[in-house]
Formats: structure tokens, sequence, C-alpha cells
């Protein structure tokens, strides 16, 4: 006596198992190694995939990549820097990492490195060439803000740096957070070019950490977060500004109105086409620091 064939239904992806699950979505059938949990019913894999394309990723409150949770652009930041640092000391030697006459011994000299990328309006070197932003040098504007003193300038950089720069990475995502840290620097560089003598050189990333100090500030205020800690920090960077030789005032404030500026045109756009009107602040910005880096430029060279 023979048994009559199974008419039960099989997985459409393994055909060997009978099933009498069907997925919710399309309704085709699937087992229980194939179904996936759904707000109503059973999915099969394919079909969670195409529901998971038609999803919007998730976003912060100014429309940044939440992966700006992770930090890469704060620890990237950290990482060149130090390994400009090292390139420095290799190149200049222990000199490099401190013992110079200011900051009572604890700042490293220049080098070759730091010689090349500070920020530098014009000066005639020992060698008898003309260097300098205002002799075409133009990208110490950027690379002043990745070169250092010494360790102890670096360390205090980046303590802020990874202090300030996580927790604004995370709020603004990856590509807004790059582009408030790369306008306050460079807004930094721009001032010290602009007020400084021409033949004083400056740099380190206080440009830029001047800039996140005060992005906190005008972020918090935009979600109505307490920003109150922050006003002592910027109080004594402030102080230390003004007090301490050495120091490039016009760097330090200038990073901190282009941070200003940055933030607010970053938190301060709102929908619809947000990302554009973000660009096109952002792209203002920079604009008007051009405009004022050349219009230095012909004043040392009319």
């Amino acid at each position: 006596m023979s048994e009559a064939p199974s008419t039960a239904p099989t997985c459409y992806l393994h055909p060997s198992r009978e099933t009498l699950i069907k997925c919710s979505r399309c309704e085709r059938p699937i087992c229980t190694s194939c179904m996936n949990d759904a707000s109503i019913g059973h999915q099969c894999p394919e079909c969670v995939k195409e529901g998971r394309r038609g999803q919007r990723p998730a976003r912060t409150a100014f429309g940044g990549s939440r992966a700006g949770q992770l930090g890469y652009v704060t620890i990237s930041i950290v990482v060149i820097n130090t390994l400009v640092m090292v390139a420095s000391a290799v190149i200049g030697g222990v000199g490099a990492i401190a013992g110079s006459s200011q900051w009572f011994g604890l700042l490293g000299s220049g080098t070759s490195v730091t010689d090349w990328g500070e920020v530098l309006g014009l000066a005639l070197y020992p060698d008898g060439q003309l260097h300098g932003i205002a002799n075409g040098e133009w990208y110490r504007l950027f690379t002043g803000m990745f070169l250092h003193y010494g360790v102890l300038h670096l360390l205090l950089n980046m303590m802020l740096v990874l202090q300030l720069g996580r927790y604004l990475e995370a709020q603004l995502g990856p590509l807004r957070f790059a582009a408030l840290y790369l306008l306050a620097g460079f807004g930094g560089n721009v001032a010290a070019y602009l007020f400084q003598a021409p033949n004083q050189p400056s740099a380190g990333a206080s440009t830029a950490t001047f800039g996140l100090v005060i992005a906190v500030i005008v972020v918090n205020r935009r979600m109505m977060r307490d920003s109150s800690q922050l006003i002592p920090l910027l109080v004594i960077n402030l102080i230390f500004t003004f007090t301490v030789p050495g120091i490039s005032i016009a760097g330090h404030l200038g990073g901190l109105v282009a941070g200003a500026a940055a933030s607010a045109a970053l938190v301060y756009a709102n929908q619809p086409n947000r990302a554009v009107k973000q660009a096109i602040g952002c792209a203002a910005i920079l604009l008007v620091l051009v405009i004022a880096a050349v219009a230095r430029t012909q004043s040392l060279l009319g």
C-alpha cells in the first residue's frame, strides 16, 4: 500500500522542508530557519533586506550620520597630529620635544617640519630665500593647525580635542564635525596671518580647539542644554591666551570667532533643504576667510 504524496507547501529557499508558515509581506512559504519576526507575523530574508533598503538612515538632530558616535574623525585628528609631532621630533631631535626658552623650557623648538608648515606671513630666511603665505605658500593656512612646538603643546591641544570632539562629532555627525574643525582651525590661522607681524610664525591646533569650545556652547544652547561647565574652561583659556608670552592671541580669537560662526551655520539651519543651507553657510564663511587672506597678501606685497 503506497502513501499519498504530501501536498504541504515547502520553503521557497529550502525545498526539502515542509512548512505552513508564510511571509506576511510576499506570502511565500518559509521555514523556521528563514523566518524573521515582524510587527505582524514573520518575513522572509529577501523582504527583510528590501525593507532595510527602504529605510532612511538614522540621523542626528542636525542631520548628521549617527556614525559620529564612534568618534572616527576625532581619533583621526589626534593620530594625524601625533604622527606629525613624531616626524618633527625624528627630524629635529630632542629639542623638538622640549627645552626651548619659552614656557619655562617646556615647549619644543622649531624644526624643518614646523618651518615648512607653520603660519608665516612673509620672512627672509638665513639662506636668503623668501618664505611665507604672501610668497605663495598658501598651504600654511591649513598645515599650521597640525603642527606643534613640543609634546606639552601637543598634549594640551589633543586633550581638548578628545574631550570636546567626541561630543561634537556625536551631535553633528562626522562630516559636519570635520567641517567645523577645519573651518575653526583655518579661521584662526587666517586671523594670525592678518594681525600678526609678517615674520612672526605660529602653529598649533589651538585655533581649532578654541572653535570647539565655543561650538559646544552653541550646540548646547540650540538643544537647550546647560553649558555652564564650559564657561570656566573658556575663561581660563582666554586668560592663558592673554597672559602667557608667545601665545598667538589673534589665532586663538580667530578660531573662536570662526568656530562660533561655523557651528551656528550647522545647528541653526532648518528643514527643508537643511544640508544645502549648512553647506552654503560653511562655504560663505570659507569665502570670507579666503578674501581676507587675499587682501592681506596684496597689502604685504604692495
